[in-house]
């Protein structure tokens, strides 16, 4: 493979690979005394070491461009990751399923533009580029589990890179 199309981000297009994070998705109630609406259990947010602690992150991301060359994935084998757009425009996503040895498979790459207002929670084990801002700065909240071993994240080099093009 050496070019993929990024589509919009959609709850159903993203499900194989985890949660789009957005207010509205499910039926929501009201709150703070009638000023909010809460949505709840918006992702599955997992960890698989007890002994991992919840590392909220402030992540601020210089902007890049599509066509956009995707050179390496990354994948967290004991913990979701959450990314929560604080101050953003948009943003992509590239992600892939993992093969039964645990490498990449590249057959099932997608990459997703994200629109403001869409968060997005990465199963553990879902092999993904590090996010990427589109067209201004960024700044994001994320949430791991770590720990401080090799388990907290594991990189794989691709052969060649993959060229990421616009859907439109």
């Amino acid at each position: 493979m050496k070019a993929l199309i990024a589509e919009p981000l959609s709850v159903e297009g993203f499900l194989p690979f985890g949660d789009v994070v957005s207010a509205g998705l499910s039926q929501g109630k009201d709150a703070n005394q009638g000023s909010a609406v809460r949505f709840d259990w918006t992702s599955a947010l997992e960890s698989s070491r007890p002994h991992a602690k919840a590392n909220l992150v402030a992540l601020r991301c210089q902007p890049k461009q599509i066509p956009f060359e995707v050179k390496l994935l990354e994948r967290h084998p004991c913990s979701t990751q959450a990314f929560l757009p604080m101050l953003c425009s948009t943003y992509l996503v590239v992600v892939s399923l993992a093969l039964e040895d645990g490498s990449p498979n590249l057959a099932s790459l997608r990459a997703f533009v994200c629109s403001p207002g869409q968060g997005i929670n990465y199963r553990r084990n879902v092999w993904h580029h590090p996010i990427v801002a589109l067209n201004a700065p960024a700044d994001f909240a994320m949430l791991v589990w770590e720990d401080g071993t090799a388990d907290d994240l594991v990189e794989h080099w691709l052969p060649s890179p993959i060229t990421v093009l616009s859907g439109s």
